[in-house]
C-alpha cells in the first residue's frame, strides 16, 4: 500500500468506506459522545453534515474527519472537528495528516480558532496529538463522560488560535 495521503472532499462513493471506519469506533462508545447504536444512515448525516474529508492512501480511504462552525452568531469564527481513523492505518500519521489539512482548511475559509468541545481524558493518543500541534487544554468537565471500561471520565476543551 502507498504511503502517500491524499486528503480530499468527501464523495457520496465514500460512504461506505467511511461507516466501517466509523462504524467501530461509534460501537465501541469509548471515545464520541454517539449513541453506539447509531444507525448508519443517522451515523453517516451527522457526520457529512458539514466540511467532510477522507484521507486515502493506495486508493483505500483510511481517515475522515469534519469541518464545522462550533457556535452560530458571536462565536462563528471558531471551528470545530472531529477525527476518525481506521485501524489498520493508525500510527501511520493519518490523524496528523487530517489534521495539518483541517487547520490550513479552517483558515482558508476565515476561522480564527479551533476547538475541540469533548476530547476524552482517556483518549490520551488524540490528547498528546492535539497538544503537540499546539492546542491547549482550556477546560476540564469532570467525570463529563461514562466510558464503557473506565467509567466516569473527564472531558476536555481544547482550543487553538489561528490567527498567529
Amino acid at each position: 500500500m502507498s504511503d502517500v495521503v491524499e486528503i480530499r472532499p468527501f464523495a457520496a462513493a465514500d460512504a461506505a468506506a467511511v461507516w466501517n471506519i466509523l462504524r467501530p469506533i461509534f460501537r465501541a462508545g469509548d471515545t464520541y459522545a454517539v449513541d453506539p447504536d447509531i444507525s448508519e444512515p443517522d451515523a453517516l448525516a451527522y457526520w457529512t453534515a458539514n466540511h467532510c474529508f477522507v484521507a486515502e492512501a493506495g486508493g483505500e480511504v483510511l481517515g475522515t474527519y469534519y469541518l464545522k462552525t462550533n457556535q452560530p452568531g458571536g462565536g462563528a469564527h471558531v471551528c470545530n472537528c472531529g477525527f476518525a481513523t481506521s485501524p489498520s492505518a493508525r500510527g501511520r500519521g493519518i490523524a496528523r495528516a487530517m489534521l495539518t489539512h483541517s487547520l490550513d482548511r479552517a483558515v482558508a475559509l476565515g476561522y480564527r480558532a479551533m476547538q475541540f468541545n469533548f476530547v476524552l481524558a482517556s483518549n490520551t493518543r488524540a490528547v498528546d496529538t492535539w497538544q503537540r500541534a499546539g492546542f491547549d487544554v482550556v477546560g476540564r468537565l469532570p467525570k463529563a463522560f461514562l466510558h464503557p471500561e473506565q467509567g466516569y471520565v473527564d472531558a476536555l476543551v481544547m482550543f487553538r488560535d489561528l490567527t498567529g
